[in-house]
């Protein structure tokens, strides 16, 4: 038990590390690639990467988490299954892209479609013949040499993409970065255990095996990739593109976190839990669990409590001080406050994933889907902007309601647990807003007008 705990602390560390420098690589080079390229390039190179998103999203059968959660997952046949179907899989996503192209391309009228979308197919390619080396790697909480690898293929990649757009500013230089690392990563990945390697083969068990625990990540898969743009397309309904775009950029700042726990999940949580339900029943495995989640969320408590009390500010540092930013910089400590909840489901949907029980996810992001259709345009209907946003910060509390049910079933509840824990986020959260108050500071919402609170459009009309 020592081991795995000791693996796992280390895996926490790795993981935010990894995410860390991640994020600020990503930024950077972001603002770089938007001082040297015009945005025209963006909007071009985004609609294939979109497509690619979307087949992606809808042919997902969670490979990856089969190898990590499955007791066979060391077994060579069912690795070398797992990598076959890989293989099958992006042959179909590169050339769902490929064959699309001409009437891609003839539809939104853009001839630099033509050659750009047949590169992204064969990239798409390349990488279904990745080893299954780093899921290995994942299952055995060898996350360190994980992040290493995927950090090392970032730098070199993004280096590329930064200096071929330096001295040729065109759409290439965004392409010659995605190349650039699909080669590495197929490349290094069958170096990463020494002497294992892949080769074709269909095991009829290992197959049937992948098949029925990947049947309900499919099923999630393609609901979260709703889930996910739900938000902006029913808002695009109701806010300018102006505040629509704004709305866009605060999110995904407020929703940073969950990337992050989801890495988290997958390297760390799921193996480790996989590691332990194997030889403990869940009457002693649940304690174990119960007590390493206090570990997370009680900073995490503390932490999120400051961020909802300073998003205001930090809204304006990310964005500038302009007249537009300061009256909708009251977004973001409402959007952060989703995120509590958020991480409560996130944190023990992977011990479901772990012991095999992917349905309780998929049907969470069903019932998400839902409130959000029905909560944002109720929300707008009765408060207009704050309304929306507030449905927007609630929206997966049906989630949270399965994943809980899913754990009472599975005898590793920890509804108690989270309610201790709210009342502490609860009880720290409004005293740093008072303590900033006090110091001159205002409230994080103090740009919250009337007008916010009035729908200026209304779907039920």
């Amino acid at each position: 038990m020592s081991s795995v705990k000791r693996l796992a602390i280390k895996g926490i560390f790795w993981t935010i590390a990894g995410d860390g420098i991640t994020q600020i690589i990503r930024f950077g080079s972001h603002l770089t690639l938007t001082r040297l390229l015009v945005p025209e390039l963006f909007d071009l190179v985004s609609l294939p990467y979109l497509l690619i998103t979307v087949v992606n999203a809808f042919s997902d059968i969670g490979l990856k988490l089969s190898i990590i959660q499955n007791q066979r997952g060391e077994n060579p046949e069912f690795l070398n299954t797992a990598w076959t179907m890989q293989v099958i899989r992006s042959f179909f996503i590169g050339l769902c892209v490929i064959l699309v192209t001409l009437r891609v391309a003839n539809f939104y009228k853009e001839p630099g479609l033509l050659l750009l979308m047949p590169v992204l197919g064969i990239n798409t390619i390349i990488g279904g013949f990745n080893s299954t080396a780093t899921s290995s790697l994942e299952r055995k909480m060898a996350v360190k040499k994980v992040v290493i690898f995927e950090l090392g293929i970032q730098i070199v990649s993004t280096t590329v993409m930064i200096v071929w757009a330096w001295f040729d500013r065109s759409i290439w230089a965004i392409i010659a970065g995605d190349l650039t690392g699909a080669l590495m990563q197929l490349v290094w990945s069958h170096f990463l255990i020494p002497g294992k390697s892949n080769r074709f083969a269909w095991d009829k068990q290992a197959a049937k095996e992948i098949f029925s625990y990947g049947k309900w990540i499919f099923l999630s898969s393609a609901l979260f990739f709703v889930y996910s743009e739900a938000d902006r397309l029913i808002l695009g309904q109701l806010f300018d593109w102006k505040l629509l775009a704004l709305y866009g950029g605060v999110f995904r700042l407020s929703d940073m976190p969950r990337h992050a726990f989801m890495g988290l999940g997958r390297k760390v949580i799921i193996p480790s839990i996989s590691i332990l339900a194997a030889d403990l029943p869940s009457e002693e495995l649940r304690p174990k669990i119960l007590k390493n989640r206090n570990l997370i969320l009680i900073p995490l408590a503390i932490g999120l409590a400051i961020f909802v009390s300073c998003g205001d500010q930090l809204t304006l540092m990310m964005y500038g001080g302009g007249e537009y930013y300061v009256k909708y910089s009251w977004m973001i400590p409402i959007l952060a406050l989703g995120i509590w909840h958020r991480t409560l489901h996130n944190l023990m949907g992977s011990c479901l994933l772990a012991l095999g029980k992917s349905q309780y996810p998929a049907m969470g992001n069903l019932l998400t889907i839902v409130n959000l259709c029905i909560g944002i345009p109720l929300g707008y209907h009765l408060k207009g902007n704050l309304g929306a946003l507030i449905a927007v910060a609630v929206s997966d509390i049906p989630t949270y309601v399965v994943i809980t049910y899913g754990l009472w079933r599975e005898k590793l509840s920890c509804f108690w647990q989270d309610i201790q824990l709210t009342l502490l986020f609860v009880g720290v959260l409004p005293a740093i807003i008072l303590c900033r108050y006090a110091l001159g500071g205002g409230l994080p919402i103090d740009k919250l007008s009337a007008a916010d609170m009035i729908p200026i459009n209304s779907l039920f009309q």
